[in-house]
Parts: structure tokens; sequence; C-alpha cells
């Protein structure tokens, strides 16, 4: 049987995995041999060429160094300044260096050096998300002939962003070179295939017209990844999430929960969040005292500037908020910047009358698969959804909105919070149904089946890629 290599930007570290994908990856290496491959959180003057491996918590794991200014250049530079707004449709937050780049390709030409001597011929190797696009590049240049697959975990972009990028032709052509290619969601797959469909050239003062990239050789297919809704249903009615529950109990009193669980990211629209609360509470007088919204926001690349400032517009407006509608003995919303364990989460999720998950744009949002989990299904609270997150396509019975019309996302909130019990409970049920049928480990086993050699389908044109997406 072949071997599994899962290649990503950290390597897993010791105790229980923080999330659903670390689980579910942690399976996959558990089922069927293989190791794990990535950078190992540490910084150095002269890293070694090669990888160190070691058994973390059962888990063969190898890793390397890099040195300061490449990962700079790699991470906070290319990737999350670049790479990440300009995916998200941000291209006025991108910073463009041109450096960067040759940085990015250095770590991934790094990461293939490492990871070439360590693999077997019939090794089977998934390359997860935006940061390792050029990996199956580097590899191939070094003679890798295995099958190789690559899963990008945040939206794709449009044409228009795409073009906007430095080298995106060079992006895209490294994006050729594995033998499958999948994404969140069938709009990323339209959007991949309007480029595949429409290459143009791009390079200022090139002097020969622009070659096609070939896609016939790569499958491209939507694999919406999930939770494991059944272990939060579990993991809502354990000892740590009861405790959660009694303590908010406490204070909270009759008020009913308004949630949200993000990281602080400008991709998460949280100033827009708040601003539709503030409306709600406007708009709806009678709402005052009988709700409360609890934002969970902790702090996340905290380094790059663009996210310091989300902060600060955060608490501005959340003090504005506060300012407006707190009595001595009623506050409206409470604002957290530290992270909880997904027992306290689930606890939260359980706990509240309305999931607000209203990203301005999002690979899929676990966080939605998560609150409908924990729900307790004889009086379940009601999923306020972005119609822009990937989980959409999946979740139509959430009260989607344009996170970007405040006015939509208050109407949204009073509906939600005004719903008879029947109708929670058949919005509910259709969402747990959905949940677990796009659960994480299925995503997992659908994924490595399409990408193993015997599951190999036909070699693909561009125009077969959408139809692929439609039946993934």
């Amino acid at each position: 049987m072949s071997r599994i290599v899962i290649v990503s930007n950290r390597t897993p570290g010791k105790g229980p995995a923080a999330g659903g994908l670390a689980v579910a990856l942690r399976k996959v290496l558990a089922d069927q041999e293989g190791f794990w491959f990535g950078w190992s959180g540490k910084l150095t003057d002269d890293p070694s060429p090669e990888a160190r491996i070691e058994d973390i918590d059962g888990l063969s794991v190898a890793q390397i160094d890099l040195t300061r200014d490449d990962h700079h250049a790699y991470y906070a530079g290319f990737s999350n300044s670049i790479l990440w707004p300009s995916f998200h449709l941000r291209l006025d937050l991108a910073t463009i260096e041109s450096h960067w780049y040759e940085g990015y390709r250095r770590v991934n030409a790094q990461f293939a050096r490492a990871l070439k001597p360590l693999l077997k011929p019939d090794d089977i190797v998934w390359v997860h998300d935006y940061h390792l696009i050029p990996l199956a590049t580097e590899l191939r240049s070094l003679g890798a002939r295995n099958r190789m697959g690559f899963y990008l975990h945040i939206p794709f972009p449009t044409a228009d962003a795409l073009y906007a990028i430095p080298h995106h032709a060079e992006l895209m052509r490294d994006l050729s070179r594995y033998d499958l290619v999948g994404m969140q969601a069938n709009r990323d797959v339209a959007a991949f295939t309007e480029f595949a469909d429409h290459q143009a050239p791009s390079t200022f003062g090139a002097t020969q017209a622009a070659v096609d990239i070939d896609f016939s050789g790569t499958e491209i297919a939507a694999f919406p990844i999930g939770s494991d809704p059944d272990a939060f249903a579990r993991l809502a009615a354990s000892p740590a999430a009861t405790k959660m529950i009694h303590r908010m109990r406490r204070v909270l009193a009759d008020q009913r929960l308004v949630l949200g669980v993000d990281r602080l990211d400008y991709s998460k629209g949280l100033p827009q969040r708040v601003e539709a609360y503030e409306k709600l509470l406007a708009n709806n007088p009678r709402l005052r005292r009988t709700v409360h919204m609890l934002q969970v926001a902790p702090p996340s690349r905290d380094s790059i500037k663009e996210y310091q400032e989300i902060g600060d517009t955060l608490d501005a407006m959340c003090g504005r908020v506060m300012g407006r509608f707190a009595e001595p003995d009623w506050q409206p919303l409470t604002y957290v910047k530290r992270a909880y364990g997904q027992p306290s989460l689930a606890g939260l999720y359980r706990l509240a009358r309305v999931g607000l998950v209203t990203p301005l744009r999002d690979g899929m949002n676990l966080v939605a698969h998560e609150f409908v989990g924990s729900q307790d299904p004889q009086d379940p609270g009601v999923l306020v959804l972005s119609r822009f997150a990937g989980a959409a396509e999946i979740f139509p019975e959430a009260l989607q909105v344009n996170p970007f019309d405040t006015d939509e996302t208050a109407e949204a909130l009073r509906m939600a919070l005004d719903m008879p019990l029947d109708e929670r409970r058949e919005r509910w049920g259709a969402l747990m149904a959905a949940a677990r049928r796009h659960n994480v480990d299925d995503w997992a086993s659908s994924f490595l089946q399409r990408l193993s050699p015997g599951m190999a389908s036909p070699k693909t044109s561009k125009r077969d890629i959408l139809y692929l997406a439609s039946v993934a």
C-alpha cells in the first residue's frame, strides 16, 4: 500500500490537535503508513538541508528550520501580505515587495530538497494551502514522479484579482504540476475554470506571446471540508462544556446569546457584524436587555499592519455600542480577545440562540459546522451565515445574508431571535444532516481516493473542470 505524505507550512506539535483538520489528517496517518512534513516553527541562521525525523505523539514528523529572512519573505510577506488578501478579494490591503516572491520560491525549493530524499516511488504526496503552491514544480524538477495532490483551504480569486498578483502565471503553472487540485466550493472551481478558459498575457513589455498553461493533466474538483458534528454534539454535553454553560447562564439570566467566534482577521467581517448588531438594538428597542452579543476574536498575525488596524477598528466599534446602549445594570456585548478550548466553545455554541457567522469571504468556515454540531436538538439555535462563505453552498437552511449589507444582517438577527421553535428544529435538522454528509473524515478519504493511482481519473481538459466540481 502506498504511503501518504502530508505537507503543510507547519507540522503538528505535541498534545491534542487544536482543530478538526489536524485530527482528520492524524487519522489518515494512523490508518495508513506515512509521515507529515513541514516547517518546525524554528528560525536559525544556518538551517540544515536535511529534515529531522521524530515521533510526536505516535506520528512520524519530518521537519526543517528556516532562516528569519526567508520565513518573513515567504510567510508574512508573499503568503500573507499578497496571496491572502488577493485570494480574499482585498487587493487594497495587498502590499507588494518583489523580493518576497524570491523568498517564497526559495522556501518552497528548500522544502522540496529536504523532502525528495524521503520519498519512495509509490508515495502519495498531499500538499496543503497557499504557502506551498510551487512545491510540486520544485519536486518534479528534482525528479519526483509521485502522485501529488494540492488542497486550497482559502477561496480561489476571481480572474481579475488573480491577474493583480505578481507572478500569477507562474503560480498557475505550478498548480498544473499537481495531479489533483481540490477546492472548498464550486464557486472556487468556477473561478479557476474562468482563468483556464481565458488566459491572457500579463507581463509588461513581453517580447513574445504568452503560452497557455496546460491543465489537461490536472483534475480540479470541489471537496467541501467539514468538521465532526457528532463529536461536537458529544463535546457540547461534556463536563467542561456544561461548566461553561452554567457560568454563562449565571451572567446572562434570561438574555439570549448572539455568538461570534473568529480569528481577528479582516476577512471575517467583524466591524460589519458589530454594526449590524448595533442596528438591531437601534431598530428594535424591545430587544434591549433581552439579548447579549459575545464576540470571541483572538488576535492573529498581529505583526502585520492590516491586522493591527482591524483590531483597533473593532475596539472602537465595540466601545461605541457600549457607550450608546449600555445601562448601569446591562451590557449589550462582550468582546473577548483570547482563544478557548473546544469543550468551552462547544458549550458556548450550545447555549447561543444565534450563531453569527458572517465573513466577507471565506473558504469554508468550520465555525458554522461546529455551531450546528453543538446544538441541542430539542431547542436549537439559528445559524446566520454569510452567503460568501463556502459553507453557504451546503447550508441553504441557514439565514443567509450579505455581510456588507448591515441592515440585512440586522434583520436576519431579528428573525433568528423571533423564530418559533418548530422552525428552528426544522432548519437545524437539515443543517445537521448536511454537516454529517460533509464531515471531515469523509472529506479526507474522498480526496485521497481520487488521488490514489487506482482511482486516478482520465486526464481532463479545461472544459471538463466545472463538471468535475458538480459531481464531487
